[in-house]
């Protein structure tokens, strides 16, 4: 279900430049020419060593959707197109076919994740949603999963919706499960996506009562198998533990557990500290002790170095808006148009793309680990591939003979409709936590981590050299 989409129609989901060229090929006569594009990233988003792939499932539901309403050609009429391609646009769906790596997957820089075919306009069309949905969702994941890394068996939530920007908080929160997140505060996203949701009280529930030991007892009076106590309104040590701990005793003759007790403010590690002592000594060592308050996984790390005895965390601001990156640089390039081969020069190697249609594979090293990928072209066969070679330093190459490997694209949608059941949130996760547990712990580290090799054919090397020859002796 994409949460874009409640008008059922997602077609001015775009820039106005994806219009205006769409138009452009209608009248050019190339709107049957067939394309190829792939969607890429440049740089590991945190000075990471590796991207979580996120988003594919919105948007291939939002794909569907891609269509225009008679109010949508209104708007676009008042805007000044053409009646004959307002009447192209009145039957529009995108029927190409998109083949893409998992949700889920490890993936890095440069590799074509996605590939789109279909005609220019529908695939130029998508262009700007594609970008949106793919590139903000796998940079939240990507954060996720570096939380979770240093979480390890600690749960983390993600608090993080009054901070988000806009309506993204709800894609934000999925990405966030799929990269390692146990449960949301976002009930919307919990509603849409069938992930779990969880909270506990705000300071205003606090003051809201003429004291705090009231204010707890009334709480767990109504919520008396979730309930979780914000122990920092006034004084978290003289006030907070202590009517924590009067309200957990209350609630045990009950037949009641009090779940926890969270920290908001101050100096976590000396307040978990001596909160953990408070509770032990009262005979309480079954609460759990959760904190928030503008965390990150330095932070936790740092938490995990004091020996902070804290059971679990509530992540808002630093995971919901992927601090401190604030975009990850995906891009959308055409690489295949009308049978030719297509390619984006630049003075840089680097910034150069790779024409054809092209699949890339996974090598794995005799202990079963990741080892290497490659970039082919798409009619090459992995298993006559006996070299890769660097795309900026062609003269070293890695030698792959008799390494299993495995491809990473498959077909994901075609004919207006999703090829195979989309896994949950939850099952893309479990799919992360198997392929990272192959990722060798150099590519893992904060701390200038390992770069990770993708290589690429001598033909698609030779095929991107003859190319650019072929542009410059034209523009010449």
């Amino acid at each position: 279900m994409s949460t874009f989409s409640s008008s059922g129609t997602m077609g001015l989901f775009t820039d106005f430049y994806e219009l205006s060229m769409a138009q452009g090929y209608f009248f050019a006569g190339k709107k049957e020419e067939q394309s190829v594009f792939d969607y890429f990233y440049r740089t590991n988003p945190f000075e990471g060593g590796f991207l979580v792939f996120a988003g594919l499932g919105d948007l291939l539901h939002s794909l569907h959707d891609f269509r225009y309403s008679s109010e949508n050609i209104t708007y676009l009429e008042r805007l000044g197109f053409h009646s004959e391609f307002l009447d192209y646009l009145k039957d529009f769906r995108f029927n190409g076919t998109i083949f893409s790596v998992r949700e889920g997957e490890i993936v890095f820089p440069n590799e074509p994740l996605l590939r789109v075919e279909g005609n220019i306009i529908e695939a130029q069309l998508i262009e700007t949603m594609l970008l949106n949905i793919l590139n903000f969702q796998s940079l939240i994941a990507t954060k996720a999963f570096r939380i979770k890394l240093v979480a390890g068996e600690k749960s983390f939530a993600d608090y993080g919706l009054r901070r988000a920007h806009g309506p993204g908080g709800i894609q934000a929160s999925k990405a966030a499960i799929i990269g390692g997140a146990s449960s949301t505060s976002n009930v919307q996203a919990g509603f849409l996506y069938d992930i779990p949701v969880s909270g506990t009280m705000a300071h205003s529930w606090v003051q809201s009562f003429d004291n705090e030991l009231t204010a707890f007892r009334e709480y767990a009076k109504f919520n008396a198998n979730h309930t979780i106590l914000l122990v920092d309104s006034y004084d978290t040590l003289r006030s907070g533990i202590p009517n924590a701990i009067t309200v957990a005793k209350e609630m045990k003759v009950r037949g009641n557990k009090l779940i926890g007790i969270r920290l908001d403010s101050g100096d976590l590690a000396y307040f978990s500290k001596k909160s953990r002592k408070l509770l032990d000594n009262a005979g309480l060592e079954y609460v759990k002790i959760f904190a928030s308050n503008q965390l990150n996984e330095f932070v936790i790390s740092s938490l995990n170095e004091q020996h902070a005895p804290i059971d679990g965390y509530g992540i808002g601001t630093e995971l919901i808006t992927g601090k401190p990156d604030a975009a990850l640089d995906g891009v959308y390039k055409l690489a295949l148009c009308n049978g030719t081969p297509r390619m984006k020069i630049s003075e840089n190697v680097e910034k150069m793309t790779y024409p054809g249609k092209k699949a890339v594979y996974r090598y794995f090293d005799s202990d079963g680990n990741f080892y290497r990928d490659s970039i082919l072209l798409e009619e090459e066969d992995p298993a006559s591939c006996h070299e890769i070679y660097n795309p900026v330093h062609p003269d070293k190459s890695t030698s792959v003979t008799g390494l299993i490997c495995e491809p990473l694209h498959s077909k994901v949608f075609e004919n207006n409709a999703i090829c195979h059941p989309l896994p949950s949130p939850q099952m893309c996760h479990e799919y992360l936590l198997s392929r990272v547990a192959l990722l060798p712990l150099e590519h893992k580290r904060f701390i200038m981590p390992h770069l990770y090799k993708v290589g690429t054919s001598r033909k698609l090397l030779d095929l991107r050299d003859q190319l650019r020859k072929q542009i410059h002796s034209k523009s010449n």
